[in-house]
């Protein structure tokens, strides 16, 4: 009886997912039928009205809460307003990838998307050695693999699909028809992000998410569990670590940055040490995300320790 209890649960949950998907699907491809803006604006719009409906948004609110405990409450439900919108776009977003990045180097007219940090972005392109780029969920982070492909530059992304296997599989065909090579945060992963940088290429990779069993820091001076992932390829490879984010600009505008190399803390064997650079990575993305904290998935339970 338990055996068939889980059968159907397993097949029940595989339903719900085909059918969430299908719906999802369904709505992307009617907004698909209408302008990028127009899409856009309408996907905000919804967000910003059914959001504060959701348990997620209590979660924001109470992580926000300790975050600004100065901030009154009207400006933390400004912010988780602000975060549902960001979110609704980035979605709606992956249905107009090929027309929104309009970024070329060589038109002297500016386009929807702007690049800072350019003259890095050549600089490695030329230089004969693996590189690791780190970004955080803010703004449209899908831009910066497709940035660097704009220079010549192929950066293999680390990515964490989402439950849904049916809309994982669709996320999936999109981001690889744009960008350069993608890898899904399952096990195997990290040896084949090794793999590309012992053939001295370069791995994007996100650090702002939870990690169980990750190395303890400490995010927006709360107790945290990060990845080692990438302070341990930058220790193992001696390779150089770039911060990029990407940031939304007022009427429908990006703004991609890309800044100089860090200086990673190193033990006194010289070695990269791994916990230090871990905090300094979060650190670098408090940074961020205190810039433009409406642009930040608050409603993650990033300091979730077990």
């Amino acid at each position: 009886m338990k055996r068939f209890l889980r059968k159907l649960g397993r097949r029940l949950k595989t339903a719900e997912h085909w059918l969430t998907a299908q719906v999802a699907l369904a709505v992307l491809w009617l907004l698909r039928l209408l302008p990028p803006d127009a899409a856009l604006n309408f996907a905000e719009r919804v967000a910003r009205r059914i959001g504060p409906w959701t348990g997620r948004h209590r979660v924001a609110l109470g992580n926000l809460r300790r975050a600004y405990p100065e901030k009154p409450e009207a400006e933390l439900e400004a912010i988780a307003s602000d975060m549902w919108a960001n979110m609704a776009r980035l979605a709606v977003e992956y249905v107009f990838l090929d027309k929104l990045f309009d970024f070329d180097p060589d038109s002297p007219v500016p386009g929807r998307v702007e690049v800072s940090g350019i003259d890095i972005f050549l600089r490695i392109r030329e230089e004969n050695r693996p590189h690791i780029f780190f970004t955080a969920h803010l703004g449209n982070f899908e831009f910066l693999p497709i940035a660097a492909a704009t220079f010549g530059l192929q950066v293999t992304s680390l990515f964490r699909p989402p439950n849904n296997p049916y809309i994982a599989d669709y996320i999936h065909k999109t981001r690889r028809s744009s960008m350069g090579g993608l890898l899904a945060s399952r096990s195997g992963a990290a040896l084949q992000l090794a793999r590309v940088l012992e053939e001295g290429g370069n791995i994007g990779a996100l650090v702002d998410q939870k990690f169980m069993g990750g190395v303890r820091t400490r995010f927006f001076g709360r107790e945290c569990n990060t990845s080692p992932l990438v302070p341990k390829l930058a220790r193992h490879y001696d390779c150089d670590v770039y911060p990029a984010h990407c940031i939304r600009l007022p009427g429908g505008r990006y703004r991609l940055e890309v800044s100089e190399k860090l200086d990673l803390p190193r033990g006194g064997d010289g070695a990269v040490d791994v916990q230090k650079t871990a905090q300094l990575l979060n650190d670098v993305v408090e940074g961020w995300v205190r810039a433009d904290p409406g642009q930040w998935m608050w409603f993650h339970k990033r300091w979730q320790i077990r």
